[in-house]
């Protein structure tokens, strides 16, 4: 576990940046390009235009790197997702100059980044990062050991299935309870975010498995988590 890796960094700040753009997104703005299933609107918020590349990045770590890696990356993404509110939380508290108050104004930045230092938002994308992140990693895991390696693609398109589902109804949810999202299209967010976050994973596959063949080649390293403790909490390497 003590070994380096050339590109093992480069891919946990993709990671975090993913994390940290998805957020400030999905408080900006809820999109709707007027397509309905079944009667129900395929509403859904901005982040989500970029947070299932998340995901293809934790199968990616979890599939060369392991378990034990991605998890350092999770946590790293939870921590920055963390400070990033508190700072967003501290500057809303300052005092506006007068000029930044006549063209914006503090209605414009409540409007706008209030949702990523409201205390209910917090919680949701926080809670369900956590939940999801770990177990699309922990499933992806567990299936290379049960399939030897083979068929990448019923690991990373599984494990997705469980961890976007666990991710999407834990945020919207909870988000919901606490007065981000009506609870009039929660339903519809809750599909749309799904069926979208499923639909990148299922269309990218193909560059998933070159970057993982580039990587398991480039790096040496193919790890199976056969002995490891997979708890979350722990930060051992």
């Amino acid at each position: 576990m003590n070994r380096t890796y050339k590109y093992y960094d480069f891919i946990t700040a993709l990671f975090v940046a993913v994390l940290l753009i998805s957020n400030i997104a999905s408080s900006a703005k809820i999109i709707d390009w007027g397509v309905s299933l079944f009667g129900l609107p395929l509403a859904f918020d901005a982040g989500t235009l970029l947070f299932p590349i998340s995901y293809i990045f934790g199968d990616i770590l979890t599939e060369v790197y392991g378990y034990k890696r991605s998890r350092r990356v999770i946590w790293a993404g939870f921590a920055t997702a963390v400070l990033m509110s508190l700072t967003l939380w501290m500057v809303k508290l300052m005092p506006g100059e007068a000029t930044w108050q006549g063209y914006a104004g503090q209605a414009a930045y409540d409007s706008i980044l209030g949702g990523v230092v409201s205390g209910g938002i917090i919680i949701a994308s926080l809670t369900a990062y956590f939940a999801g992140e770990f177990s699309n990693s922990y499933i992806l895991a567990k299936m290379k050991i049960v399939t030897q390696g083979k068929w990448l693609w019923t690991r990373t398109i599984g494990s997705t299935l469980i961890g976007e589902a666990v991710d999407t109804i834990i945020f919207i949810v909870v988000a919901t309870s606490f007065g981000v999202f009506p609870w009039e299209i929660a339903l519809s967010l809750i599909t749309a975010n799904y069926i979208f976050k499923v639909s990148i994973e299922i269309i990218f596959t193909p560059l998933t498995y070159a970057i993982v063949s580039f990587l398991k080649q480039a790096e040496q390293e193919d790890y199976y988590d056969r002995e490891t403790n997979f708890s979350p909490f722990s930060l051992a390497n």
